[in-house]
């Protein structure tokens, strides 16, 4: 059994007795919701500097660091290939399929994975934001799309726009969780292809937990049952969603906060709801260990 890591950006995952942490507490401003490719590939040489050979989950903390999760399905390169390629799948509220022209943004990573050649296909599941819908359909990268690399598997976002351009096969609308997650893994029963898992616990429901993020509707044996069944084929995983108190310092990245209005966490909440997410990760953590 591999040990989980603990990318310690913020602080704000809980004591895991078997994890490896590393200390990036100085990176936090600097990578924390968008930054250049440039310095993403700088943390990217920390990484693969820091990262044991073999290694469990990695908890990343708040969602605003999504966009590690490229680095970590970057470094299964050496494994595969378009010939043996993989399965990407996301549990997530949004898209991050989002336009962004200041580098890469928690919100934009998933079209750099769609164009890996050893990923096969990108499912993200649990939409429920209105990054898909009408109002906001030019903002998303559409080349994954179209080129069948990538599926949104969303609920009570109204997509009827994607048919009417030749998008009705990457668009997948149910009227319950319970729906989404049985036609997902039916979809699956037949495939054996390895699996990368990344689970943002924003797309959960409010009444499970507590993210930085706007939340979808999924319970958490929903992530459970996935897990269950594809567990023989997950040959990565990590998790991120977890609640953290960030100022930033550049003028620049509070405006783009701003834009995403994240709600404000009250501080009497902080410390309750941060225990809410240890003992969810836990959870997590046991199930996936079966199968990393």
């Amino acid at each position: 059994m591999t040990s989980p890591i603990i990318l310690n950006f913020d602080h704000s995952v809980g004591q895991i007795n078997d994890a490896k942490t590393i200390d990036v507490n100085n990176w936090q401003e600097s990578i924390r919701f968008g930054c250049s490719e440039k310095k993403l590939k700088q943390f990217q040489s920390l990484l693969e500097q820091s990262l044991p050979e073999n290694y469990g989950t990695v908890l990343m903390g708040s969602g605003d660091y999504h966009h590690i999760s490229l680095l970590l399905i970057e470094n299964l390169a050496k494994q595969y290939s378009a010939e043996n390629p993989i399965q990407v799948v996301i549990f997530d509220n949004h898209p991050d399929n989002m336009r962004y022209l200041f580098g890469i943004h928690c919100g934009s990573w998933v079209s750099y994975v769609a164009s890996l050649p050893f990923v096969s296909h990108v499912h993200v599941l649990g939409i429920t934001s209105n990054d898909i819908g009408l109002t906001h359909f030019w903002e998303n990268r559409w080349a994954p799309l179209f080129h069948k690399k990538l599926t949104y598997w969303s609920l009570n976002v109204n997509t009827a726009w994607a048919r009417k351009i030749g998008l009705a096969h990457a668009f997948r609308h149910f009227e319950s969780p319970d729906d989404l997650i049985a036609s997902f893994l039916s979809e699956q029963y037949h495939c054996a292809q390895p699996i990368y898992l990344s689970i943002d616990k924003d797309v959960l429901s409010e009444e499970v937990i507590h993210t930085n993020w706007d939340q979808g509707q999924l319970q958490t044996y929903h992530l459970l049952d996935t897990i269950s069944s594809i567990k023989q084929r997950i040959v990565g995983s990590d998790i991120t969603g977890e609640l953290s108190i960030w100022q930033p310092s550049s003028w620049f990245k509070r405006f783009l906060s701003s834009l995403d209005k994240q709600p404000i966490i009250s501080s009497d909440k902080l410390n309750e709801w941060q225990q809410e997410q240890h003992q969810l990760n836990l959870t997590l953590l046991n199930a996936l260990a079966l199968s990393l």
